[in-house]
């Protein structure tokens, strides 16, 4: 068997050679970019004109990314591969937040958002959701084919034999995700995207990123 050869940091050297000489190198790096890329975000808030409460809402909430997300590249994160998806779901975090939500919708794990733990197995995931009056809300793709965007450190899935894309006054879904295959300070990150209809017709739609810690 093939062994790769380890630095002293415990780092194979083919899977942070190029990036950085140890994880916590690589860690200081990121938090750093993560700090300067969210400027570029609340550049664009800036370009919107907002009203000021939504334009303060925004802002606090772009901060607010950046403080949680630094913290668990900082504490949660034990490899390369953990930090970028880490740092990956932070800039996916303010690039929604900038957009900000004219809609109510929530993802939850545990009772928690954005910022979740669960044990390995099977995860609960509840995504809720109501539309403005006169509107309606339906269960959204990422992309044409594919449903989620999920990023982890193990592989995971979610089963979506029972999901439908029907309009709906409230939505209330229940996911089963399959984190069978995960270990403890493993962390997957994965968007749900909600559109907001009106007599069928697609009004807005938008994404919620969620990060689980497996515990």
């Amino acid at each position: 068997m093939h062994v790769l050869p380890l630095d002293r940091d415990g780092v194979p050297y083919d899977e942070g050679a190029e990036r950085a000489s140890s994880v916590e190198d690589y860690k200081v790096t990121c938090m750093q970019f993560i700090k300067d890329i969210s400027n570029d975000y609340l550049d664009w808030v800036e370009y919107y004109k907002l009203p000021a409460e939504e334009d303060r809402k925004r802002r606090e909430r772009i901060h607010a990314v950046v403080e949680r997300t630094n913290e668990w590249i900082a504490k949660v994160a034990t490899t390369i591969k953990g930090v970028d998806v880490v740092m990956n779901d932070g800039i996916q975090k303010m690039a929604e937040n900038t957009a900000g939500y004219p809609f109510q919708m929530g993802v939850f794990v545990n009772g928690m958002s954005g910022y979740t733990l669960a044990k390995a197995g099977t995860i609960e995931v509840n995504v809720k959701a109501v539309g403005r009056e006169g509107s309606k809300v339906r269960l959204g793709w990422h992309q044409k084919d594919r449903r989620f965007l999920i990023s982890s450190t193990s592989p995971v899935s979610v089963d979506e034999s029972s999901l439908d894309d029907a309009d709906r006054e409230v939505l209330d879904v229940r996911l089963r995700m399959d984190a069978g295959k995960c270990h403890p300070r493993d962390v997957i990150s994965f968007t749900v995207v909600v559109a907001e209809t009106r007599e069928g017709a697609e009004l807005e739609r938008r994404g919620l990123t969620t990060i689980i810690h497996v515990g």
